[in-house]
């Protein structure tokens, strides 16, 4: 449920009121814009080809963003500390596409994003059309490699290892992403802005394992169990904004 509460918490200002949009989850107030205070990320990401890419995706509409034949498919696991939905762990399996209106360059289609909480289970899927799924999400991203693995019904859908490497440089500013997503026929826009620190990259750098589980039998069609990654990373100190949804016409 959508309501709009006139209060001096976030939002737009028109006549010296304060607009802003809450979502009711589970009894509990949710506001957007969105904020994540403290998170920790491992991902890598793959070349994978293009037609078997744009497959998986169909769905949503949207088209996987292609050079000479490949598509990049991204694999990330969160570890989030605090934030407006709580504590919790998320795997992400998502797509570099195209912009429907093909003027801002492209976002990244979120295709499976498993949690293992119920609170943000919902929120995601109510105000964004996250595609969660409730999991067993063991990670460890404190040891020098990061390790994550999902487990569904007593089943292994993967698990990653990620070697992250060097620090590099901290960059100015707040990189701005829009995150796609498709649920029940409906595919939105999510403007999306991180703030990262304490990053680790290299070119390579991560194993995948598949296990026995429907998802996995569709990730290993992409060859994500054969492929070396084009770069695996690491964010030890991340925090993030969510806007609103916005439905788009693919």
């Amino acid at each position: 449920m959508t309501e709009h509460a006139d209060d001096n918490k976030i939002g737009t200002c028109s006549n010296n009121r304060v607009t802003t949009e809450l979502h009711t989850i589970q009894g509990e107030k949710v506001a957007l814009p969105l904020a994540v205070r403290d998170a920790s990320v491992a991902s890598a990401m793959f070349a994978v080809p293009a037609r078997a890419a744009q497959a998986v995706i169909a769905y949503s509409g949207l088209e996987a963003a292609a050079w000479r034949g490949r598509a990049v498919c991204s694999l990330a696991f969160v570890r989030y500390a605090d934030g407006d939905l709580g504590a919790y762990h998320e795997f992400a399996v998502a797509f570099l596409v195209r912009h429907p209106d093909r003027e801002r360059g492209v976002g990244a289609f979120i295709h499976w994003l498993p949690v293992n909480q119920e609170f943000t289970l919902e929120a995601g899927r109510s105000i964004w059309g996250f595609p969660k799924e409730l999991a067993d999400i063991p990670m460890d991203l404190s040891s020098r490699i990061k390790r994550c693995a999902v487990r569904i019904g007593g089943r292994t859908a993967i698990e990653v290892a990620v070697r992250p490497g060097p620090p590099i440089p901290a960059r100015g500013g707040e990189p701005a992403v829009d995150a796609y997503s498709c649920l029940d026929g409906v595919t939105r826009r999510i403007p999306w802005s991180l703030r990262p620190g304490a990053v680790r990259t290299r070119p390579g750098g991560a194993t995948v394992l598949l296990g026995d589980h429907p998802v996995a039998e569709e990730l290993r069609g992409l060859g994500l169990d054969r492929a070396r990654a084009l770069t695996s990373s690491s964010v030890g100190r991340l925090s993030m904004t969510f806007g609103g949804a916005e439905e788009v016409r693919a």
